[in-house]
């Protein structure tokens, strides 16, 4: 029996022009496909590869496709039917058609899935697609291990604040200071921001970023759609830096003194494990990254791994204070430094924000 020519409508095969982006999606409309060949159903997979085929060339050339598995379950049970097709015979009778066997259904059945699941279409089995957990966070080295292993992130760094600002490790910074700067900020925050050490206001204040520099950090966060909150905030050193005596403001910690200090920073990224770390001036990537003579200048603006999490080092709020030919260069090159940690935590960026530099620099 010869099949061709004949217009077939498969129920719920559906076919449409996929619209441009900028334009919103066009209506779905049912597709009456013409077969342009005999249809021998010589086994039973023949209906389902043409309808297979038929539809990828149709999703190929732009258009979407797709069929429920109730039209191709369909589809397939035609194929059985390849032995009530009348052919020539000696024979004066022919036998009645005989309904599928269970192997055959079961055959159908699964060319039906297999089919179905190629093109996107929904089966009556369908299961959820499972959930992929994130991959677990590798705990850095050399930290302290003062937080319980168990508890929420708020418990475990609540429990090192009271032996961290109880800590006794550089007894000249016990003398000298007034508190330790624990640090601040979410406990579940998806960025970190890592300076140096305490200056005078957070030394009285106990807590990071709180004189003009924190002012100015405050807005860049704010800037980015961030509330200060949502971050965190902590320095390499804890202390504020001492000062020969007679003298005032703020000296560079020393190499001891971070690497003394720096394992109660690695405790609190491994409780909070943050996505993306800042690294906020020279002194603070020194310290981090155990390196001398960071060269902010040339090295800001470019990703480093630090220990499997992406740090991108900047300028100090503390530089873009200082009044130089380059104050509004450094000021952009900082914002421009911010857009990468957003697209790097994959947060929409808008045109505003792209152009916010201008307004940080008044």
């Amino acid at each position: 029996m010869n099949l061709s020519g004949v217009r077939i409508d498969f129920g719920t095969i559906v076919a449409g022009r996929k619209p441009p982006s900028n334009r919103s999606p066009v209506r779905d409309r049912k597709a009456r496909i013409e077969i342009a060949r005999p249809l021998r159903f010589l086994n039973m997979s023949d209906p389902l590869e043409f309808v297979h085929d038929t539809l990828t060339r149709l999703r190929d050339n732009g258009s979407r496709a797709r069929a429920s598995s109730v039209a191709l379950a369909n589809l397939a049970d035609t194929a059985s039917m390849q032995r009530s097709i009348e052919r020539p015979t000696a024979k004066a009778d022919v036998a009645p058609p005989s309904a599928p066997t269970t192997r055959e259904r079961s055959s159908m059945q699964k060319l039906t899935e297999m089919v179905a699941a190629e093109l996107g279409a929904p089966t009556a089995k369908a299961a959820p697609a499972a959930i992929r957990e994130p991959s677990p966070f590798a705990l850095i080295p050399g930290a302290t291990t003062i937080a319980p292993s168990a508890g929420t992130k708020a418990e475990r760094l609540a429990a090192m604040r009271g032996p961290v600002l109880a800590c006794t490790l550089c007894p000249h910074l016990v003398k000298s200071r007034t508190q330790v700067v624990f640090g601040v900020g979410n406990p579940d925050a998806e960025l970190m921001f890592v300076g140096e050490a305490p200056g005078a206001d957070e030394d009285r204040q106990g807590e990071p970023f709180v004189g003009r520099a924190g002012q100015l950090l405050t807005k860049l966060i704010e800037a980015m759609g961030f509330k200060r909150g949502d971050v965190y905030i902590g320095n390499v050193l804890k202390c504020r830096p001492n000062m020969p005596a007679g003298e005032s403001g703020n000296r560079k910690p020393t190499g001891p003194e971070m690497n003394t200090c720096k394992p109660y920073l690695l405790e609190q990224i491994n409780i909070i494990q943050p996505r993306v770390i800042v690294a906020l001036g020279a002194t603070a990537v020194e310290g981090l990254f155990g390196i001398e003579k960071a060269g902010i200048t040339r090295i800001r603006g470019t990703w480093k791994d630090f220990h499997g999490i992406p740090a991108m080092p900047t300028f100090h709020p503390s530089f873009l204070l200082r009044p130089t030919s380059e104050l509004l260069a450094n000021k952009r090159r900082v914002w421009e430094d911010m857009l990468a940690v957003l697209e790097k935590l994959g947060r929409p960026i808008s045109e505003k924000q792209r152009a916010f530099f201008s307004s940080v620099a008044g």
